[in-house]
């Protein structure tokens, strides 16, 4: 895949007021999810919760790109198509997530680096037969006394760069995604430096290894307080600080900002984003790649009953317009008492 090519898959993931579905829970974080709802976590099961997001009718007006699990783009729906094939012949291209999880940095207490380069290569071009467009690769930065490290920030980005040149050799969109935490008591002032950092340190690893801005999207954290911080930040101040940041810090080149929700509820991730929609004019697009705040309310109306299937459609239906809404710098809160 050429880069144009690569171009267009970002643009079509987040151009036109879409976002991504990150449905890409590990089998072990799925288990929790499904633990809060009573739900027990059997291959079927997750197979089901799944087929009910995807096929959810006119979902694909708002949602652009799908992050699966190694488990799921395998899996079909009841009527026998692949995953990947369905979601692709709708426009929600489908991808995979790809690293193998944050690890405890040797050296380095409280510090984490994301592992699973080895072999990535021969699974990418497997993920690309199976109908994988794009990829996944998280990195975590904790806030804490004397973290993040200079060498942590250095590591993530590192291997974040090597993982998204691989990605643009088979022919897939990296999705390029540092978070920083919101967990601790830290200010919204302390993740703004510290979100700096990791941008700075990822651009210039994704240089180093010859990457191509215009062929990957960004999932980064909003610049927000941690959440046991003390006189939170509130959502217009999140936005101008995110704004600020992502102005300094993310090249012009980069067609597509999708930010993570990172533990915020799914109302407070799309009041962030529609303010900043709201705010002027950016070179990238400013979208959503949304678990959790875009899963929470679907789970807890299926809550595992097949009685459930379309109350759980129905929650997916309105996050995901409502999101794009904020895309499109057209969300108001009151939306979110409407039918």
């Amino acid at each position: 895949m050429n880069l144009n090519e690569l171009s267009a898959v970002a643009n079509g993931m987040i151009g036109n007021g879409k976002g991504i579905l990150a449905a890409d829970e590990s089998t072990p974080t799925i288990k929790k999810r499904f633990d809060t709802i009573d739900a027990e976590s059997t291959e079927e099961n997750r197979r089901r919760y799944r087929e009910m997001l995807f096929t959810t009718e006119g979902v694909a007006d708002y949602v652009g790109g799908v992050i699966l699990f190694d488990e799921t783009i395998r899996q079909s729906t009841t009527d026998g198509v692949p995953f990947p094939k369905y979601l692709n012949d709708l426009g929600m291209l489908a991808g995979i997530k790809v690293d193998t999880g944050a690890k405890d940095l040797a050296g380095f207490p409280g510090e984490q680096v994301t592992e699973g380069l080895d072999g990535l290569r021969d699974r990418l071009n497997e993920y690309r037969e199976l109908g994988a467009r794009f990829a996944k690769w998280r990195a975590v930065i904790t806030i804490g006394d004397g973290i993040p490290s200079d060498y942590c920030l250095s590591a993530n980005a590192h291997a974040l760069a090597r993982y998204a040149a691989l990605c643009q050799e088979a022919g897939i969109v990296p999705i390029v995604e540092p978070e920083v935490l919101m967990d601790g008591g830290h200010s919204i002032e302390r993740c703004e430096e510290v979100t700096n950092a990791a941008l700075d340190a990822v651009f210039a690893e994704l240089a180093a290894h010859r990457v191509a801005l215009e062929g990957i999207v960004l999932k980064p954290n909003m610049v927000i307080s941690g959440t046991e911080a003390a006189n939170r930040a509130g959502p217009q101040e999140v936005a101008d600080a995110t704004l600020r940041c992502l102005k300094a810090h993310v090249p012009a080149e980069v067609p597509g900002i999708a930010f993570l929700s990172g533990g915020q509820t799914a109302e407070e991730a799309t009041v962030h984003l529609g303010l900043m929609n709201k705010m002027g004019d950016f070179p990238w697009e400013l979208s959503f790649s949304y678990g959790r705040a875009l899963q929470a309310p679907a789970l807890d109306a299926w809550r595992g009953a097949e009685s459930n299937f379309g109350s759980g459609q129905q929650a997916l239906f309105k996050r995901a317009r409502l999101n794009s809404l904020a895309h499109l710098g057209q969300y108001e809160v009151a939306m979110e008492s409407a039918p």
